[in-house]
């Protein structure tokens, strides 16, 4: 038996997060019943991230086991002749035995897409809507008392299935382009929710709605009212992971 590692990308808009669950069409299943098509049996595929409903992956690494004699080539080719047009694998190697697609990751990169202005239908899916521009400066000034490692429990959702909610951020930036936003966050880890909460609350102090060091409040009560919202999944981004 060999260790296969894949690099995929998907359009999250129409299933129900990466993790298989019953009566929901997941990333994960569909990937495995791509899987059971090109060598004719269903591994176990082991993903490097719980993404949520309607998240998107630019880049999304998992595992599985197959026999020695199936060619890689079988996987990339074989598996995007089957696989639906919001899933595509773009690379795959032979990889350790005992090399985990999770916890062999050393950090994750996520972004947030917003846009302003007049509405459009092309953007949508993929992107926030807001009809004005926060204050960018602003936001990138709330991104600084981010950094580090801190206590993120107040930065996350009650539905978080770890106790150790301490987590490093290394890098969080705003960016805008024309109409654009991109909200930009690398850490070792994050936690349920987090990254959309994290969001959402930079486009409250934007708004001039929280304070610009809002989040050393939060990081000191652990208090998830004093945060931002839990802004809508269509515009979350598993962009990086880091190995």
């Amino acid at each position: 038996m060999k260790r296969i590692l894949l690099k995929i990308s998907y359009d999250g808009t129409e299933y129900h997060g990466w993790q298989t669950q019953p009566n929901s069409v997941t990333v994960q299943q569909v990937l495995q019943d791509g899987l059971q098509k090109v060598i004719k049996e269903r591994p176990n595929v082991t993903g490097c991230s719980r993404t949520d409903s309607g998240v998107h992956a630019r880049e999304f690494y998992c595992h599985f086991d197959c026999p020695d004699n199936i060619p890689n080539k079988a996987f990339l080719m074989g598996l995007n002749s089957v696989l639906p047009d919001d899933i595509a694998v773009t690379a795959c190697e032979t990889v350790e035995n005992d090399f985990h697609a999770r916890y062999n990751a050393k950090g994750k990169n996520y972004i947030y897409r917003m846009y302003f202005g007049v509405r459009d239908p092309f953007l949508s899916r993929y992107a926030l809507y807001l009809e004005n521009k926060p204050d960018i400066v602003r936001m990138n000034e709330y991104c600084t008392t981010l950094l580090g490692k801190h206590d993120f429990i107040g930065f996350s959702s009650s539905g978080r299935t770890v106790e150790d909610t301490v987590r490093t951020i290394t890098y969080c930036e705003v960016k805008s382009v024309d109409n654009t936003i991109e909200f930009s966050v690398s850490a070792n880890g994050f936690l349920y929710n987090m990254v959309r909460i994290l969001a959402g609350t930079a486009l409250e102090v934007g708004r001039g709605r929280l304070a610009l060091d809002c989040a050393n409040t939060i990081f000191e009560t652990g208090d998830r009212s004093k945060a931002g919202p839990t802004l809508a999944p269509n515009g979350l981004f598993l962009n990086k992971v880091y190995y």
